[in-house]
């Protein structure tokens, strides 16, 4: 028990004063937290108190889990001083920007920047449309005040994810302890009043922070233009990283023996995975640093990490079963017996809590794997891609790779570079905010620090994806109740920022030289490219009044197809490695689109591979979404309705991770 006593200042004449006025005010106990916080006085109303609804907060009256302990509260204070402070700057440049959105509302310059073409935003915006919010496909109100983001059905989620790994983790479950603090105050040494209160000191996993806190406040100031222009002269010079990656396996080898002893069945699952599976896995890693994932990654792994190996031996049992088309007892026993090991490889782990870096790479290949094997009608049971990759954003602060990524200029730690690939791109597919949105901020203005490895694993450069961790970002605020014009105003600046990577980029060109051999450089220029152009129709479907049928939209959609054009297809080309580009361009696709005749002769192509794994996934759901569009579809001239693959992903009761 803690005890504070506080000495005031000498009291006025009692005399001076009416005796009511001496009296100490006794503060709301049912005021909203958001005022508590601010240790402002809040007039409790209902739904949102005054105080909150002018400058834009979010009204609480249910305690929520940022009041549990004193980090948090910090981080939220924090958070809604940010808010405030962005508010204030809006209102001061409210007069000018008026102004500039009477005259050009209509053509937010930037989106279109990738166009060869005369398409501009007068279209697709249709200020005045969007202004009256009269669409039946708005699910968003743009006149509400800005306030922080509502996590509550993310921490209805994360609760649901924690009840999981709880049931599998007993050691591990969150609890909540509570300290009874018992304070008095004196005023000249007489005691006024006494106040008890209890603080909750949670080990629950706090969700991570709203987007409020990741997305640059406007104006962005041009930061990013002095960082870009400081290092474009070494661009043109630069070339592959040959020897990038630390595989937490020791140093490099040109050849590795795995002795692992395993019965006759599980050895078969072992050489397929080795011989059928693991050279679909990285195949961008492949022609930048040929056999490196194998024998330095994957195979030492294999050997001294159990839990990998019983993951790598379900995923081999369900890439066989699938590629086989074999169905029975017996193949999804193999499956399930291995796909149970590692889970309880990962309890033993985390109750023993240590070889984190090992679980860790277990984690990731439980989430990744699944990206190039089975159907999208798998029906066993399996925990979702996302609740493991709670578990693994929890190992990387416990072994501080963000922070490693931001101050180290060594070896780039393979584990966290994919981490970051799975948080950025699945963040787009969850609609939320990047967990690591900050580290990927600081990456991208660092003159001298700015790779994570992205480009050289998944073919991606950095900084495209950097900034679709922006969008992402602002899709959040967007959910939340951005309102349109400063929405607008944030597109606007993403929009420059993508154009400001195409700087000195001649464009696509045949990734192969005179001899027929492939150039892992060209090729990363390639598909960047497919990844920029995929980012802009990512930003512009934020703009309120978007629709596909749009000049600039279809423009874009025309542009991405020829980009893809310069990706070598088939089973040895890198059309897997793209899915998220075909989910961006594909979902926006118009019914007379030249990209759905490509996308066709790209699955002709793959032939039956193209069946499994997230390209498989993603075939499925663009033909789902394109039913649903083409059925609305007016030919009478009429605009085409937008149909969210969220929503058709939701409808069909999908939870795909499309990487």
């Amino acid at each position: 028990m803690a005890v504070a006593q506080q000495k005031s200042k000498p009291a006025a004449k009692p005399n001076s004063t009416p005796k009511g006025k001496m009296q100490m005010h006794r503060r709301s106990r049912t005021g909203c937290y958001t005022c508590r916080l601010r240790r402002k006085k809040c007039d409790e109303g209902s739904p949102s108190c005054t105080a909150c609804k002018h400058l834009g907060l979010r009204c609480e009256y249910k305690r929520p889990m940022w009041w549990s302990n004193n980090d948090q509260r910090r981080l939220q204070k924090d958070n809604i001083k940010m808010i405030i402070k962005r508010k204030k700057l809006t209102e001061k440049t409210t007069t000018g920007t008026n102004q500039v959105m009477d005259t050009g509302a209509e053509t937010p310059p930037g989106l279109s920047h990738s166009l060869p073409t005369s398409a501009t935003f007068s279209d697709p915006l249709d200020r005045t449309r969007s202004a009256s919010i009269d669409s039946q496909l708005s699910l968003f109100d743009f006149n509400a005040p800005p306030h922080i983001a509502d996590y509550t059905a993310y921490n209805a989620q994360m609760h649901s994810s924690h009840s999981q790994y709880a049931s599998m983790y007993p050691e591990f479950s969150p609890y909540e302890i509570d300290v009874k603090t018992e304070r008095q105050m004196f005023v000249n040494d007489i005691p006024t009043r006494r106040e008890s209160t209890i603080s909750t000191f949670s080990t629950y996993h706090p969700p991570p922070p709203p987007p409020e806190a990741m997305l640059p406040s406007f104006p962005v100031d041009n930061e990013w233009d002095v960082t870009y222009d400081e290092r474009r002269e070494s661009l043109s010079e630069e070339v592959l990283n040959t020897n990038l990656f630390d595989f937490a396996h020791g140093p490099p080898e040109t050849v590795r023996q795995v002795a692992i002893e395993l019965d006759e069945g599980d050895q078969r699952l072992l050489d397929h995975f080795i011989s059928d599976v693991l050279p679909t896995v990285f195949p961008i890693l492949e022609t930048n640093q040929h056999g490196s994932a194998r024998t330095d990654y994957v195979l030492p792994a294999l050997q001294s990490n159990k839990c990998y190996l019983h993951c790598c031996l379900s995923i081999a049992a369900q890439h066989y079963k699938a590629t086989m088309n074999i169905q029975g007892e017996q193949i999804d026993n193999d499956i399930m017996r291995h796909r149970y090991a590692t889970i309880s490889e990962l309890c033993e782990a985390l109750n023993r809590d240590t070889n984190h870096s090992e679980i860790l790479e277990a984690t990731l290949g439980m989430i990744f794997f699944q990206c190039n094997v089975g159907r999208f009608d798998d029906s066993l049971p399996d925990i979702p891609w996302h609740q493991h990759f709670q578990a693994a954003i929890s190992l990387v602060q416990k072994l501080e790779l963000n922070r490693m990524v931001s101050e180290s200029h060594d070896l780039k730690s393979f584990n966290m570079t994919l981490t970051a690939w799975i948080d950025i791109l699945g963040s787009t597919i969850q609609g939320r905010a990047p967990t690591f949105a900050h580290t990927y901020r600081e990456k991208h203005l660092s003159p001298t620090n700015s790779s994570l490895g992205l480009r050289e694993l998944m073919g991606c450069d950095d900084r495209v994806l950097y900034l679709i961790s922006e969008i992402a970002c602002l899709e959040a605020l967007k959910k939340d109740g951005m309102d349109d014009l400063q929405l607008c105003q944030h597109v606007h600046a993403l929009g420059d920022q993508i154009g400001l990577t195409e700087i000195g980029d001649p464009g696509p060109k045949i990734p192969f030289n005179a001899n027929g051999v492939l150039s892992p450089k060209q090729l990363s220029k390639n598909m960047t490219a497919a990844f920029r152009i995929a980012a802009r129709i990512y930003l512009c479907s934020l703009v309120p009044g978007f629709s596909p049928s749009q000049a600039s939209c279809v423009g874009l959609v025309s542009k991405l197809t020829q980009a893809l054009e310069f990706i070598p297809s088939g089973q040895m080309g890198f059309d897997r490695s793209l899915v998220w580009v075909y989910l961006i361009g594909g979902s926006v696709s118009t019914m007379n689109s030249t990209f759905r005749s490509f996308f066709e002769e790209r699955l002709l192509a793959l032939g039956d591979i193209a069946n499994f794994g997230s390209f498989g996934r993603v075939n499925c759901l663009l033909k789902e979404v394109w039913s649903h569009v083409d059925g609305r579809f007016s030919p009478g001239g009429g605009e085409a309705h937008y149909v969210s693959w969220r929503d058709v992903m939701q409808m069909k009761g999908w939870d795909f991770l499309l990487i």
